[in-house]
């Protein structure tokens, strides 16, 4: 992805989550995860980007 497709993502991604409300904030980030995990090919991917998830920010943005 680019930078740009990665700023229509995050945007739409806020927005959206803005739409929902903050009490359906968890559920739909949770659906979300469960979508986005059906779309890796295995586990390991999965896996590592849980682990990756834990870093602080400024650690995973060089990655």
């Amino acid at each position: 992805m680019t930078d740009s497709d990665l700023d229509l993502v995050y945007t739409t991604l806020c927005k959206t989550l803005t739409a929902e409300g903050e009490a359906q904030t968890p559920l739909y980030l949770a659906r979300l995860v469960l979508l986005c995990m059906t779309e890796l090919d295995g586990p390991r991917r999965a896996l590592s980007l849980i682990e990756a998830a834990r870093l602080p920010v400024s650690s995973t943005v060089a990655a």
